[in-house]
């Protein structure tokens, strides 16, 4: 079996157009593993295979490759910068040890790489920053640099000087042994010379490097006092003092080059083996209990020995069938295994493995923990199931995912096409946790719903090209909640007599605003058996129910609390099912005295936009209900930040090219809910009231 210390995990994540895709074709192509690298703009790149991702340029789903560098085994999944597609970059960064930050040296920390960032620091992965693009126009290393620790508020550790700005940039200078690599103009990785530091850059070499000795020495007191004394520690020393503080997130190696013309790849290829984490350095895995999901105070230890424990952190519906792709924490597994899934408690036969190139695929008879491969036909897995041995039952930590912000209707053009796209939409759905389906009881519309626009633009077309399912698509739905804005007390009974035993309930109850972002809670304070405690939860169930269903347009209830305080029962005909009844009632009773009220999604909307056009800019987010919250001016133009209401951001990356001649960028997630304006809140409701009565 292999050596894990020889393992690295990787993940290569950044903002939308920074040049992941590139970085990990020039990975594929040093490390042996193809020998024409493809262009994304070209639509030939070898991780962007789905015929959507080749036209337009993005990365839309994560895909893995394995390749060697230096005798070690590296596993890269190229993530999408998309801020639809976050979901893909979170699962990722869920099951690697270590990843590389990109981010375009003219563009710097832009809001998409904030996004992943800070999912990074919440899985706690460790770490290299890459600044890519420095042959462009406006390209500035010390900049990002800046921006890395102000916007991101990170620790980047400068490991190499760029030689040459924009057109002129032809290498970089390594800090640590003080060796300019010189890559010729051919644009081949291996056509580079290592020569000594240039002349004018010998002081800012110095300082860089002493900056470099003095951070990494923090990580060893022994090294630090010999530091102090005068000693120069050495190279080894140095090296292993960055990889303990890159491991514990205490700074960021930091590296410059070009990907598209391939200089510098192989320092960052060589930062990889030498400072990013293997599977073992990692901190475990915790387990969980199934039930209530709280840790155990267990963890899934890296290793051989310990018992089968894997997490399932994608599905792919591909020409073959459907794949699973699983990270292996501790253990091995073999060709004809049993394996239990933990979620569903059923047993499995694992048949075919395999390792991941891209959309190829090597045939494995084996894999042990480190590995990162996919299972071919396995039945009920999802996305966050735990796989492990029968005999050592456990849950690994589970995946959550954001709720869908948008909707749209969609009816297949013919009647042939219902079934299809009833199957289709079910693989789909098993690949991509963010996207949800129901279906509309009363219309029988299928509603799909999603992360953004594109997102659902992407799985219309995936829906006509994969799966030849022609359809008619409605207009966008946001989704719209409702809440109240003052307490009431109330009292309702619910009584009737039809001969045998009747049906009784009392309960007296308040209902109040609760927490923003709380949901629904319930709480008890019944004294002295006037509603006895068996009946508690089906009280609390009769208001929970009605909750999906709010009294204003049907909008889902969030943030109320109700409290039962006091009641009757009768002894004969009190029943669990007559306080259920009784407090669905008692909601339809109550809730409209409670001031109910509309909220819509706010999005946070960040904005990039030449100087010219800022005013324009501002003064369309305003048109829009939006709140401007800060304006950054930077080399090549202004970001501008605001929250803006979800229903006013249709269509506007269309109106923002307009307005800046096609220079303008944005992108929004979602931030919280807040109250509708009066007169937008009429509105809906009149729209929704209209729709209901054509049904």
């Amino acid at each position: 079996m292999a050596d894990l210390s020889k393992y690295r995990n990787i993940g290569i994540f950044a903002h939308v157009d920074a040049g992941k895709t590139t970085t990990t074709e020039r990975i594929l192509k040093l490390t042996g593993k193809i020998h024409k690298t493809g262009e994304v703009h070209d639509g030939e790149s070898t991780t962007d295979f789905m015929e959507q991702e080749a036209e337009r340029g993005i990365t839309i789903q994560s895909a893995a490759v394995t390749c060697e560098w230096n005798g070690h085994r590296l596993n890269v999944i190229d993530t999408p910068g998309h801020v639809d597609f976050t979901v893909e970059v979170y699962r990722s960064l869920k099951v690697l040890d270590g990843g590389i930050g990109v981010f375009c040296g003219s563009g710097g920390v832009e809001p998409q790489s904030e996004t992943n960032w800070r999912y990074a620091n919440d899985s706690e992965v460790a770490r290299l920053i890459f600044v890519n693009k420095l042959d462009r126009m406006g390209a500035d290393f010390f900049n990002v640099v800046d921006q890395v620790k102000n916007v991101l508020g990170a620790n980047p550790l400068v490991m190499t000087l760029p030689i040459g700005r924009e057109d002129d940039f032809i290498g970089v200078v390594d800090v640590l042994s003080r060796k300019a690599f010189v890559w010729d103009d051919t644009g081949l990785p291996e056509n580079y010379e290592i020569k000594d530091v240039p002349e004018d850059m010998v002081d800012e070499v110095e300082q860089y490097r002493e900056e470099l000795v003095e951070t990494a020495v923090e990580q060893d007191d022994d090294l630090m006092e010999a530091y102090m004394e005068g000693e120069e520690p050495s190279i080894e020393d140095l090296k292993r003092c960055i990889r303990k503080g890159t491991r514990d997130l205490a700074f960021f190696p930091t590296y410059c080059g070009s990907a598209f013309k391939n200089k510098g790849m192989q320092l960052i290829l060589d930062a990889v083996v030498d400072y990013l984490p293997a599977p073992a350095e990692v901190d475990p895995q915790p387990l969980t209990d199934p039930e209530t999901g709280e840790p155990t105070g267990e963890v899934a230890t890296v290793s051989v020995d310990e018992p089968l424990r894997a997490l399932a952190f994608k599905i792919m519906d591909d020409r073959f069938g459907a794949l699973t792709f699983i990270r292996i924490y501790s253990g091995r597994m073999k060709k004809g295994d049993t394996i239990l899934n933990s979620a569903t408690g059923k047993t499995e036969r694992i048949g075919r493995m395999c390792e991941m190139q891209a959309d190829e695929r090597n045939e494995l008879t084996e894999a042990q923990a480190g590995d990162i491969i996919a299972i071919v036909g396995m039945k009920n897995v999802q996305t966050g199931h735990t796989l492990c041995d029968p005999k050592h039952e456990c849950t690994l930590e589970a995946m959550i995912f954001p709720e869908p912000v948008i909707s749209i209707a969609v009816a297949p053009k013919d009647k042939g096409s219902t079934e299809k796209m009833g199957i289709a939409i079910g693989k789909m759905v098993a690949e991509d946790p963010s996207f949800q389906v129901e279906t509309d009881e009363d219309s029988g519309e299928t509603i799909l719903k999603g992360m953004g626009e594109l997102h659902l633009d992407i799985k219309v077309d995936i829906l006509k090209r994969t799966y030849g399912v022609e359809l008619e698509v409605g207009a966008p739905q946001v989704a719209y909640r409702e809440t109240i804005t003052q307490p009431v007390e109330d009292s309702y009974t619910h009584k009737k007599q039809s001969g045998g035993s009747g049906q009784f309930a009392k309960i007296d109850y308040r209902i109040k605003p609760g927490e923003p972002n709380s949901g629904y809670t319930f709480k008890s304070s019944v004294v002295g058996g006037n509603v006895p405690k068996e009946f508690w939860p089906a009280v609390e169930k009769g208001f929970g129910s009605m909750m999906e269903t709010g009294v204003l347009a049907g909008f889902p209830t969030l943030d109320v609390e109700v409290e039962l305080f006091d009641g009757g029962f009768h002894a004969v005909d009190s029943s669990a099912i007559a306080y259920e009844i009784a407090a669905k009632g008692a909601f339809r009773q109550s809730m409209p005295k409670a001031g109910a009220q509309l909220l819509e999604p706010i999005m946070k909307v960040d904005v990039f936009t030449p100087e010219d056009n800022v005013g324009d800019v501002i003064g369309d987010l305003n048109r829009r209900r939006g709140m401007i919250k800060d304006q950054q001016a930077g080399a090549t133009g202004v970001r501008i930040k605001a929250d803006v209401p979800l229903s006013e951001m249709f269509g506007y990356i269309g109106h923002l090219r307009t307005i800046t001649s096609g220079r303008g960028q944005f992108s929004m997630e979602f931030a919280h809910y807040a109250p509708c304006p009066a007169n937008v809140a009429e509105q809906v409701i009149a729209e929704v009231k209209e729709r209901n009565a054509k049904k």
